[in-house]
């Protein structure tokens, strides 16, 4: 996806997340694409490109039910926060 960032677009908010012993997608494969789109991306217009390795994790993530759930509720919150449902207080 790299290869289809464009200069000065505008792009949705984003969470892009890895895990740093996952043997199909690399540690740093996210942390490019996410420095691309904060290199390329129109700072006026688009949202915020937020990064998160999980330095436990593999390619399936999370490996026990209570991780799953932390992970879930991680995802919930960055999602609600951009749709302006929660307080930022």
């Amino acid at each position: 996806p790299m290869n289809n960032v464009r200069g000065g677009g505008a792009y949705p908010s984003m969470l892009l997340t890895g895990g740093l012993h996952d043997p199909r997608v690399q540690y740093w494969e996210p942390a490019k694409f996410a420095a691309e789109l904060r290199h390329k991306q129109d700072q006026s217009t688009s949202g915020p490109v937020c990064l998160k390795i999980d330095m436990t994790a593999g390619h399936f993530s999370a490996s026990d039910r209570y991780k799953y759930l932390k992970e879930l509720a991680f995802d919930y919150a960055f999602l609600l926060g951009q749709l302006g449902v929660v307080d930022s207080k």
